[in-house]
């Protein structure tokens, strides 16, 4: 009989029988030598001999089976074969690099709401990890005879250069299989020991996007509509790679798309689709850049133009121009914080003046995981657990750390939100852009603007997430 709380096997042994297999006899690898496979064995399942039998005609190998806790085999199922509890039970998976398994491979991370695959090459082993809400999970491992034919094969579905394997190179593959279809952008990037492939897994429809859920409080998100509303003028949101900056402008595309506005688009890459939006490609490589379409746009008799980011000087200067000529700019840019963006700006040579007179909203978003429901666990409120920077407007009496059950797939964590920092810019605040003075914070506290900090503390004092999970935006200096 198996007693230990929990089953720990390594990605090799995960990989000898499939998820339908695993969920459908309840049992868990235990370990593989000389072509016997051992496995722990749901104890509450009967008849084990006809089981062992079953497993050995379907595997080819001679099973041994040891008997362990239901409970214990529920978890480690939960854990190592994953799988969307509202979808159909994950198909087999062979790990060869065969057109097969890549597509498997590609439904198998859409379906269990996976941004990236990374496909990675080192000395010893090859191993795959696909990242879901926001963290990566090894996934499967491959034999290195293999490893060269999947990458071309991925290369050839992404019109790559097979022949070249000293350089990077980007691509894009429109998978369409059994009525699944969505864009899949692709990066090769040479490594030490090869190539190493990530695909970012595109979603094709922006319809389901609505801004009511994506994270606003109701005071923030009134400001932020309030601040689309104006006919001209511009919208920053910032953050880091994968915060969430692109949903949020197309579920602002959303509610400005209607018959009377004429709205265009210059993304890299284009992430969503959405009727009635004219969306171009950035192509740098024949000078189609976001500066350069800008510029073209505005002959276009656009009412609004979404610019995927803003880089550098040259595209900054050019949607303060659009912004000045009547036509409302939405666009996102790598800060720390909202006010931070007026700092960047600023930076890439923006006069003051003209920012002042032109910047309708300044928003700052980060997405943190949301604890699971169903197993978050209480905790005592430690001094040493909060940055040595922070100091806490309230004090906390509890709050809860994530431990993992079947729900959430033994991760303690489930779902994500979108943390906000709304700053409209009203006469006040223009005249402190005006004037250089970026000592901003008594003013946003007197005007109760709720910065990330603020939204973070709140949702950790309500138990809806970890420390963990705010520990980075509690040491944030506004």
């Amino acid at each position: 009989m198996h007693t230990d709380e929990h089953i720990h096997i390594s990605t090799e042994l995960i990989q000898t029988i499939t998820p339908d297999q695993a969920w459908h006899y309840r049992i868990i690898p235990k370990e593989q030598h000389n072509g016997t496979l051992s496995f722990y064995v749901d104890d509450s399942k009967v008849s084990a001999a006809q089981q062992q039998q079953e497993l050995e005609i379907v595997l080819g190998k001679t099973v041994v089976l040891h008997s362990a806790n239901a409970d214990v085999i529920q978890s480690a199922l939960g854990k190592y074969y994953r799988r969307q509890q509202a979808a159909k039970s994950a198909q087999t998976l062979q790990l060869k690099a065969s057109d097969d398994f890549l597509i498997q491979l590609i439904l198998e991370a859409k379906q269990l709401g996976s941004s990236d695959i990374h496909i990675e090459i080192f000395e010893q082993k090859c191993r795959v990890r696909i990242r879901i809400d926001g963290h990566l999970i090894e996934r499967y491992t491959l034999n290195k005879t293999d490893y060269p034919s999947l990458i071309n094969k991925i290369k050839i579905k992404a019109n790559l250069d097979i022949s070249e394997k000293r350089l990077p190179q980007d691509g894009r593959i429109f998978f369409n299989h059994h009525g699944e279809k969505f864009d899949i952008r692709v990066s090769a990037l040479p490594t030490l020991h090869g190539e190493k492939i990530v695909m970012r897994l595109l979603s094709n429809d922006a319809t389901n996007i609505d801004i009511n859920y994506l994270g606003f409080t109701a005071d923030e998100l009134a400001k932020y509509l309030e601040g689309i509303k104006k006919p001209h003028g511009i919208i920053l949101i910032s953050g880091p790679t994968g915060s969430g900056k692109t949903t949020t402008l197309y579920a602002t595309l959303k509610i400005l798309n209607t018959d009377k506005v004429n709205i265009t688009t210059i993304e890299d890459p284009i992430e969503y689709t959405l009727d009635g939006i004219n969306q171009v490609q950035l192509k740098e490589d024949i000078g189609l850049t976001f500066a350069s379409a800008l510029r073209t746009f505005l002959r276009q008799d656009p009412d609004v133009i979404m610019l995927g980011e803003i880089r550098d000087g040259e595209t900054a200067q050019m949607a303060i121009r659009a912004a000045l000529t009547g036509h409302l700019v939405l666009s996102t840019i790598h800060t720390n914080s909202a006010w931070g963006t007026i700092n960047r700006l600023i930076d890439m040579g923006v006069p003051p003046f003209l920012l002042a007179s032109t910047l309708n909203t300044s928003v700052a978003q980060r997405l943190v995981r949301l604890l699971c429901p169903e197993c978050k666990q209480q905790q005592d409120v430690l001094d040493t657990m909060f940055p040595r920077t922070f100091t806490a407007p309230r004090k906390l009496q509890h709050h809860y750390g994530p431990v993992g059950c079947e729900h959430c797939y033994y991760t303690g964590y489930k779902g994500r939100k979108a943390l906000y920092e709304i700053i409209p810019i009203d006469i006040e605040l223009a005249e402190n852009i005006k004037n250089n003075n970026f000592n901003i914070a008594p003013v946003l506290k007197e005007k109760k603007i709720q910065t990330l900090k603020d939204n973070a503390f709140d949702l950790l004092e309500k138990g809806i997430t970890s420390i963990d999970e705010v520990y980075p935006l509690l040491m944030n200096a506004i």
